[in-house]
């Protein structure tokens, strides 16, 4: 199992920075030749599940999860949610916190703890860098301070 943490700071309050990071479509433009689609209705909750789906073409694989804890952030108290990886290929589960930081804006964790099926326990390290590389580019992306449209 490769365990990834990482950890940001945000400009948004902990309500946007939730926000931002709680928009399951918009991580996959982070993710090069994924996208992701949220099989069920609004708004977020738990038993919400989505569809990550990697690859070109019929090559690829797919990483369907589940949101089995929710809890967006309300009144000065942290939000925390965690979702459960059920596929065939890649298990495990990520949780997502958003703390307010001293002052004014939020802080981001995300913690993952990820296995490829097939992949040995010697290529974890490995693999831990990866995720470390991969989705910091996607919170950083998400977090980004974007011009109004």
């Amino acid at each position: 199992m490769a365990f990834i943490r990482l950890v940001r700071t945000s400009p948004h309050d902990p309500a946007e920075t939730w926000r931002r990071l709680t928009s399951w479509e918009q991580h996959a433009g982070g993710v090069p030749l994924t996208r992701i689609t949220v099989q069920t209705g609004p708004p977020n909750r738990t038993g919400t599940r989505f569809l990550a789906r990697t690859g070109l073409g019929p090559l690829g694989f797919d990483d369907p999860m589940e949101l089995v804890s929710w809890q967006p952030p309300r009144d000065g108290e942290p939000g925390h949610c965690r979702i459960e990886k059920r596929g065939r290929i890649v298990t495990g589960h990520a949780e997502i916190a958003v703390h307010p930081a001293a002052g004014s804006g939020s802080r981001a964790q995300w913690h993952e703890e990820i296995r490829l099926r097939g992949l040995p326990a010697f290529c974890d390290p490995a693999l831990a860098f990866a995720g470390r590389l991969l989705f910091g580019r996607v919170l950083d992306r998400l977090l980004r301070d974007r011009p109004s449209s």
